[in-house]
């Protein structure tokens, strides 16, 4: 099994006035595991096809983890952020399943 160390980005909302609030990306480190490593081209509309991963990541979580994993955007991952399509819960980790690339 192969390891995992890197960034995980979450979009909390941030305060700026009563009543008005930003979405803000906020990244924490994490370490973890590769527990499924597979990839897919996709047709795309474009010339070349669309890669997409359907690798799980499980992470060794915190407490702002848990509080927030509905709100995971992304994770580093091999020099890309790839987009999280799910978070499961697993005490005391988290299981990411990450698709494509994330823009």
């Amino acid at each position: 099994m192969a390891k995992y160390f890197g960034k995980i980005g979450y979009g909390v909302s941030e305060t700026t006035k009563p009543g008005k609030s930003v979405p803000k990306i906020t990244e924490r480190e994490y370490y973890g595991d590769i527990l499924q490593f597979r990839r897919r081209w996709e047709n795309g509309e474009h010339l070349n096809d669309n890669l997409n991963v359907d690798n799980k990541i499980s992470i060794v979580a915190d407490p702002f983890a848990y509080e927030n994993f509905h709100a995971i955007r992304y994770v580093w991952w091999m020099g890309t952020k790839w987009k999280v399509i799910s978070a499961e819960v697993q005490y005391p980790r988290l299981i990411l399943t990450i698709g494509g690339v994330f823009k």
